[in-house]
């Protein structure tokens, strides 16, 4: 058999949970994953996990924060008076919001804490700074 190698088109599934064994995602239930290694299109440790393997075979491996989304940065943090929250938001600790920023674009954030003066908002992705434990079975090559 062939083992995968960048260039390839592959399908795998795949479960991700976090240290504690909590999981995030999985494509169990459904079609699995169709990517071409090395294009960048997942994260760099699912990549690398998938390359040498052969079509049938599965694997447990760690990701480190490093390799996933990366570490959590304080500085993509902000606390803000909750008068500079639209009235028409309750905020909750868990809910996402959209900021525009003033280039233009938009920036997701998740409220963290919520105080009666203040909101604290993160903009990291809320998986930055989590080890990542994937299962993954390697289901073609193409």
């Amino acid at each position: 058999m062939t083992a995968a190698a960048i260039g390839d088109t592959v399908k795998v599934h795949y479960t991700v949970k976090l240290s504690d064994g909590t999981m995030v995602d999985s494509s169990s239930g459904s079609d699995p994953l169709e990517f071409k290694l090395g294009e960048g299109q997942l994260i760099q440790g699912f990549e690398e996990a998938v390359i040498g393997m052969e079509p049938g075979e599965s694997s447990v491996t760690n990701v480190p924060a490093e390799k996933a989304y990366g570490p959590h940065h304080d500085e993509l943090t902000l606390e803000v008076n909750r008068d500079q929250l639209p009235p028409s938001i309750d905020p909750q600790i868990g809910q996402q919001l959209q900021l525009q920023k003033e280039s233009g674009g938009a920036i997701n954030v998740l409220i963290t804490d919520v105080t009666e003066e203040s909101v604290k908002l993160d903009a990291n992705h809320p998986l930055a700074g989590k080890e990542l434990t994937f299962e993954i079975e390697l289901m073609e090559i193409s």
